[in-house]
């Protein structure tokens, strides 16, 4: 059953998937709301640009699944909030999921769910509670048939990085994305590597499991663009990006373009052309 959310979510022409993120409210960090203040126009406008799919909170669902009519991107729903993006760790930290988290699925015709696994330099608790919920949450997802994107995160020390710094060394990345397939993900969400040339082995390591990768932190348009056919060049089956779309000024424009480098293989200045 989990193919016919997948069949949705997946675009049939490409067998890639574009998911824009705009799940940032649910972290409780103002930096994150730049460009998503007002979420009805932000989901309205990104329903305009017609990515594959759309990543939401529950609170904010309502805004995509309200829209009339069959021709909207699918709903990814993130399952899980954490409290470790600040610039300093707090003293207690959590990653906690919403109660009766497949129901709610169903109840919001979601074609997906998502699930954080952390690793963060001296917070080995967060860790063993994503690997807590993500355990929890592999029998509902085989039961109701909804697909679980689990989120392999490596974090660098807050010490050294300060805040939602993510480390793109390849073993590490390589290791979580093994522990997320073990665990059971039907759909990787992963960071890309720092040298983009050796996805590939990301991509091996994930055994057959689509491999989305995330895009980060806001860069230019070309860096973007060219850090993404690069992705798909080795094998990646999609990208999850969030703030460099919904930062960007030309929301609608910047979605096209990638949605044609993922779906059409238009080269990097093809892509440009359409911002």
């Amino acid at each position: 059953m989990k193919q016919y959310r997948l069949n949705r979510l997946f675009n049939a022409k490409s067998n890639r998937c574009f998911d824009v993120a705009v799940d940032h409210g649910f972290f409780n960090q103002p930096g994150f709301l730049q460009g998503i203040e007002d979420m009805r126009t932000v989901v309205k406008t990104l329903v305009d640009a017609a990515p594959d799919a759309i990543q939401l909170t529950l609170g904010q669902a309502r805004h995509l699944q309200e829209i009339p009519g069959r021709h909207k991107p699918s709903l990814v729903l993130r399952t899980d909030v954490a409290n470790i993006y600040g610039k300093e760790l707090p003293e207690t930290r959590f990653s906690l999921m919403i109660e009766e988290t497949m129901l709610q699925a169903v109840r919001y015709d979601a074609a997906c769910v998502c699930v954080n696994l952390f690793q963060i330099p001296g917070a080995p608790e967060v860790h063993a509670e994503c690997v807590e919920n993500i355990l929890r949450l592999k029998p509902q997802a085989d039961y109701y048939g909804i697909p679980m994107m689990v989120e392999p995160l490596v974090f660098q020390p807050n010490s050294v990085a300060g805040g939602y710094m993510v480390d793109g060394d390849l073993t590490q990345i390589m290791y979580l994305v093994r522990q997320a397939v073990e665990l059971g993900a039907d759909i990787i969400k992963a960071d890309p590597t720092d040298d983009v040339s050796v996805y590939h082995k990301v991509v091996e390591t994930a055994g057959g499991i689509p491999v989305l990768v995330r895009g980060g932190g806001r860069v230019s348009d070309r860096d973007i663009l060219v850090r993404t056919q690069g992705l798909l060049e080795q094998g990646a089956s999609g990208i999850v990006y969030g703030r460099n779309v919904i930062q960007h000024p030309n929301p609608k424009g910047i979605t096209q373009a990638l949605m044609a480098m993922v779906h059409d293989g238009a080269s990097v200045d093809e892509a440009l052309a359409k911002i």
